[in-house]
């Protein structure tokens, strides 16, 4: 079992930054991706960024290439989402996911991009 806890939403105008914190316990060493999902009203859950633990791969969806980072912390083993250039379209409840012997997920963290 993993557990995560993800944190560091919160209210930002256009233009602004948040980073997303996931914490992860338990059986880490079975996790080999990690990810930040988000999902919107009336719309279905998506995902943002990926990262390998592996090799340290990262993947993102066209909409945020160049203006969110997904790194890790090993040492610590934590996720994080570093988000830049936020617009309003981006607001959402954003959840981490790990990825190993099973599929876990955090509770969602909020943000809100006011225009």
């Amino acid at each position: 079992q993993v557990q995560l806890v993800a944190s560091g939403g919160g209210l930002v105008q256009a233009g602004g930054s948040l980073r997303l914190s996931c914490a992860a316990s338990g059986s880490t060493r079975s996790v080999f991706v990690m990810a930040w999902y988000r999902q919107s009203p009336g719309n279905q859950r998506e995902v943002v960024a990926t990262i390998r633990t592996g090799n340290g791969y990262t993947h993102y969806i066209d909409s945020v290439k160049g203006r969110f980072t997904i790194s890790r912390d090993e040492a610590n083993d934590t996720v994080y989402l570093q988000m830049d250039s936020l617009k309003p379209e981006d607001t959402g409840d954003y959840y981490c996911y790990a990825g190993g012997q099973g599929a876990f997920w955090s509770e969602g963290t909020q943000v809100t991009v006011s225009a």
